[in-house]
């Protein structure tokens, strides 16, 4: 069930595309215990509850499918929960959302089979705080104050990580000067909230709006008259479709995931393969989610002996206990299901051990014609932060008074 059209289209053409390859992997080495993958694509379109639960009932009713397997679908709120449980089947997603451990643990016996492949929203929040408090302690980035000023979308998504970073600001020693302004998406209108922004003269700016085209047009418009501080983007400017519109404009934003591809010798040779297969422009760190969360599934399945169809709920408990005693080192990161949230758990904002927990990534753009810099969190980072462009004339002013 992925997005083909509608606002997070670009994401949902990544999300086949991983999809794609991993099915073509897994068959090409077997399949499932000698019987091969089908992928069925469902449009969820701008992804309602309406059209995602429709999604899930046409797969279940018509294609019989044993299982659902995708990335995000913003905007359900778990309803699409309903027909998967009634079903039986498993269900692994990428949602990033907090009402997910709720539901589950409501009722684990009824949503047994629903999994989420990455962190909950919500550890957007106090990773990002941790992350720049990390920068400012390190050394690597002296900010001009205390003030943060945070923006968020209208999505649901958006509020939770808006409301967990204000949260989170004050235990790390920062001061919330503007917001969480809540701003009606989607939308390419953001000069009258920047001007407001600009009045509060922050240190650092968070977005927390994730439609990549929307973002593009907030940093163009920021960049009309730049303010000294640094500019974090949630999620949308990871894409390609953002720096195409935004241009030179981008180079200096910050951005992260908590669920990313890796830099390391399996990140890349995943990256080789997805472009080989699909062509440079497109986004290896989307496709990841879906490719990843694929393989995962197969593996558990066939540690319990194959897969199961709807109605067949004796079958895919096996297939969910296998899911949740597994630690799966996917291309970006470990995948280990928490045994009440049946959520992966974020390093280093829960766990601390890197080999437990999915890495929040903080990238920068630090050249909008190549790959995104990784700069958080060690061990994983392979590039260092630099200081924006629109913020050289503080850094010279800095370096003449040294």
């Amino acid at each position: 069930m992925i997005p083909l059209t509608g606002p997070s289209a670009a994401d949902g053409a990544e999300f086949r595309k991983g999809m794609i390859l991993a099915v073509e992997e897994l068959n090409a080495r077997g399949g499932l215990l000698g019987r091969r993958f089908e992928p069925i694509f469902a449009d969820t379109c701008r992804q309602t509850a309406e059209e995602v639960v429709a999604a899930a009932r046409w797969l279940i009713e018509k294609h019989k499918v044993h299982a659902i397997v995708n990335g995000y679908n913003i905007g359900p709120q778990n309803s699409e929960y309903e027909p998967i449980a009634d079903a039986g089947i498993i269900y692994v997603h990428a949602n990033t959302l907090l009402q997910h451990h709720d539901t589950v643990m409501s009722d684990p016996e009824r949503y047994f089979g629903c999994f989420m492949a990455d962190p909950a929203d919500y550890w957007y929040g106090p990773g990002f705080i941790k992350f720049i408090s990390w920068l400012r302690d390190t050394g690597q980035w002296t900010p001009s104050s205390d003030r943060l000023a945070i923006i968020s979308g209208s999505k649901p998504y958006s509020i939770v990580i808006a409301q967990s970073m204000a949260a989170a600001a004050a235990d790390y020693g920062w001061r919330l000067c503007f917001g969480p302004k809540i701003v009606q998406t989607p939308t390419n209108q953001w000069r009258e909230v920047i001007e407001e922004v600009r009045a509060a003269q922050p240190a650092v700016v968070a977005n927390t709006h994730f439609y990549a085209g929307d973002l593009a047009y907030f940093q163009r418009q920021f960049m009309e008259k730049p303010i000294d501080c640094l500019v974090y983007l949630q999620y949308g400017a990871m894409h390609r479709t953002f720096t195409d519109i935004a241009q030179e404009a981008s180079v200096g934003v910050i951005v992260s995931s908590v669920i990313g591809l890796l830099r390391d010798d399996i990140g890349k040779r995943f990256e080789a393969r997805y472009n080989a297969r699909f062509g440079e422009g497109s986004t290896a760190g989307i496709g990841c989610q879906t490719y990843s969360n694929m393989h995962h599934y197969a593996v558990a399945a066939a540690m319990a002996g194959g897969s199961g169809a709807p109605g067949d709920f004796e079958q895919n408990r096996k297939v969910a206990f296998a899911l949740k005693g597994m630690i799966y080192r996917s291309v970006q990161g470990v995948i280990r299901y928490h045994p009440e949230w049946q959520a992966v758990q974020p390093y280093p904002v829960v766990t601390h051990d890197p080999s437990l927990g999915m890495p929040h990534i903080f990238y920068q753009i630090q050249d909008h014609r190549k790959p995104l810099s990784m700069i958080a969190p060690e061990p994983y980072n392979t590039e260092r932060f630099v200081l924006p462009p629109w913020m050289g004339g503080r850094r010279a002013a800095r370096s003449a008074a040294g």
